[in-house]
This record gives C-alpha cells, structure tokens and sequence, in this order.
C-alpha cells in the first residue's frame, strides 16, 4: 500500500525572500511538495528572487513511488496548472516584473505548459518533455535538464522536442548528465538522488534564470 504524509500549508504556496523580486516559481515533482524543496527555494531566493512553491496535490507528498503514481493519477491537470498559473499570479501581484519557472519531472510537464501559455518568461525544466499532441511553441528560453536513459520520457522522442522548439524560435538548450537517473534533485529520496548532478543542474538553472531574470 502506498504511504501519503500531510505537508505544511497545505494548498498554498510557500514563500521564500524578497516580495517584488524577479519571482521564481518551483512546480514539485510527482512525489508532491517534499522538504527538499525548501532548501531549494532559500538557496535560490539567496541570489536574489522571491520564490513560490505551489502545492499540486492539496496538502498530500509521498515517499514511495507506487504514492507517486497514485498522486498524479488523482490530480486533475487543469486545477493542477491553474494551482502553478496563481502562484505565477501571486509573483506578479507582489511586484515581480518577469518570472520563471521551475519544474521537475511531472511539474517540469505544467512548467513547459506555462511556458507555451505565455505565462512565464523562462521555464527550466528537469526530466520532463511534452508530447508530440503539446508540441506548440513555447515563446519564453527554455532549459532542459536530460538524465540518462529516456524510460522517463513517456515515449517522447527528447531530441525531436528540443528540434521542435528549436524550429519554432523558441531558445532552447539542454543538459545530460549520464550518470543520473530521472528524480536526481530530489534531495528528499537519497536512493534517487544523485548530489553531483544536482549540484550542476541548481547551478546552471540559477545562472539561466539570472541571464532571463535579472537586470
């Protein structure tokens, strides 16, 4: 049986630094809104955004990935990306001119979707790609953040995503880190985590989200 634990704030973003910033949206993986998440957002509001970390799945986070599943097979997708749009919303209310957002695996999904929506100005997306039926552009960069192996991908094929975003003049770049597995970042799950890879990707995403960002 799956096991569930309740999270703080249930159903509400949690906020990190400075209102009025260049806001930052961070959209959980499957698992839900876990611990390592904050830590992620402080590290993150530490060079200079306000950041928001919506709650997809009202109140509820797993450990386990038979939860996950079950997680995302009962979360509605259109509440799910109207919950990401307010905490978008919630950005801009506070004063932020631009704001990007972050999502890892089934939030990297709603991040992209954000991104073709013309809701956010950068989108970095960690093992997650959109199918061919959601292949319409995406006006803000994008970045990618590619495992190895493509289980994670449902099928899609990445390179003809990326070749799709490209030739739609959306600025598209991408990272593979060979050695990591899909939910690498996820510092919560050590059997998943990969801390080199991690590492590397906070620091490349912190830099694209500076160069989009920031004056």
């Amino acid at each position: 049986m799956p096991e569930f634990v309740d999270i703080p704030s249930p159903g509400w973003p949690l906020e990190f630094g400075e209102p009025g910033r260049p806001a930052v949206v961070i959209i959980h993986d499957g698992y839900g809104r876990l611990p390592y998440l904050e830590s992620y957002a402080k590290a993150l509001a530490h060079q200079g955004f306000f950041v928001l970390v919506p709650d997809l799945f009202d109140g509820l986070a797993t450990i386990d990935a038979e939860g996950a599943d079950e997680l995302v097979a009962r979360a509605e997708p259109g509440f799910a990306l109207a919950t990401a749009l307010d905490a978008v919303g919630m950005g801009r209310a506070h004063g932020a001119t631009r704001v990007g957002v972050i999502g890892l695996g089934y939030g990297g999904e709603h991040a992209l979707r954000l991104g073709q929506s013309g809701s956010a100005d950068a989108v970095a997306a960690y093992y997650a790609v959109l199918g061919d039926d959601e292949a319409d552009l995406i006006p803000c960069p994008v970045l990618l953040h590619r495992p190895a192996g493509s289980d994670w991908a449902n099928g899609v094929d990445v390179d003809g995503f990326v070749s799709r975003l490209k030739e739609h003049g959306t600025p598209a770049t991408q990272h593979s880190y060979t050695t990591a597995h899909a939910g690498f970042a996820n510092a919560t799950l050590v059997p998943l985590l990969d801390k080199n890879a991690a590492a590397l990707a906070f620091a490349r995403t912190t830099y694209f989200l500076q160069a989009q960002l920031l004056d």
